[in-house]
């Protein structure tokens, strides 16, 4: 791989409360996942991020979540199907106007926390994900975890797809990310994600919590935003990848 996109979930402060430094790590990563209200982000705020990201010219996704506030979209919730695609129509919808008034355009969507992992493998939710972006641009990409199999349901229905791995995170065998309830979920050591982003976007492998090595296919990489040094790490990563002659470039129209 000659190049891969850098991406991290931003917008996520509200009122007075600061989550991360947006500013700083819209000038390093390619793509921004944006919050829309329902886990994080106000409309202020979201508007700044936003105007940001036009400025640095970084490709804005929305990123849709349960309605969670308090659990920050990391809690589980068994949602119905009508339900849960009036909530992501609800949350793209908002963030599009947001992003136009900022010069910017909202171009794919990626699911937050809880309810990304759950869609990840079940069909019955993913479902309804895929049904809002239908209903309200089919041409919206959807980033999911790479290997899920959301990402094959999302392109039977017509939809572009952009796989996902993470910098910070943890892998079991499997491919999954490991719990953040379990130790050694989230990794700190720069120089570490660092490394282990370079083996993936040049071999498409990595080392998994139990030491054995998985495939992963990913077009693009997350550095999370509310991580500590996560503007740091997201440096680290970039430089490292460029040091290795691998690009970071945005996406337009991911392959479907």
């Amino acid at each position: 791989m000659t190049s891969i996109d850098l991406n991290s979930d931003l917008g996520e402060g509200y009122g007075a409360w600061t989550m991360g430094d947006d500013a700083a790590m819209l000038e390093v990563v390619s793509s921004a996942n944006i919050a829309c209200g329902f886990h994080a982000g106000d409309p202020a705020g979201l508007l700044r991020t936003l105007r940001r990201a036009a400025e640095c010219g970084t490709v804005v996704g929305a990123h849709v979540s349960y309605p969670d506030r308090v659990g920050f979209g990391r809690r589980d919730m068994d949602v119905g199907h009508e339900e849960l695609v009036a909530d992501i129509v609800y949350q793209i919808g908002a963030l599009q106007g947001l992003a136009r008034a900022a010069g910017t355009q909202v171009r794919y969507v990626k699911p937050h926390g809880a309810l990304y992992n759950r869609i990840a493998g079940d069909a019955r939710q993913g479902a309804a994900v895929i049904e809002a972006l239908g209903l309200v641009d089919g041409d919206l990409a959807l980033m999911g975890l790479a290997g899920a199999p959301i990402l094959d349901q999302a392109r039977a229905a017509g939809l572009a797809t952009v796989a996902e791995a993470f910098a910070d995170r943890a892998y079991t065998p499997q491919g999954r990310l490991v719990s953040r309830r379990e130790p050694g979920a989230v990794i700190h050591d720069t120089d570490e994600v660092a490394r282990r982003m370079v083996q993936l976007a040049r071999h498409g492998t990595l080392e998994a919590i139990d030491g054995s090595t998985i495939r992963l296919a990913a077009q693009s990489i997350c550095v999370h935003g509310d991580s500590p040094g996560a503007v740091a790490i997201a440096r680290a990563v970039r430089a490292a990848l460029e040091a290795n002659a691998i690009a970071v470039h945005s996406f337009e129209r991911p392959a479907a």
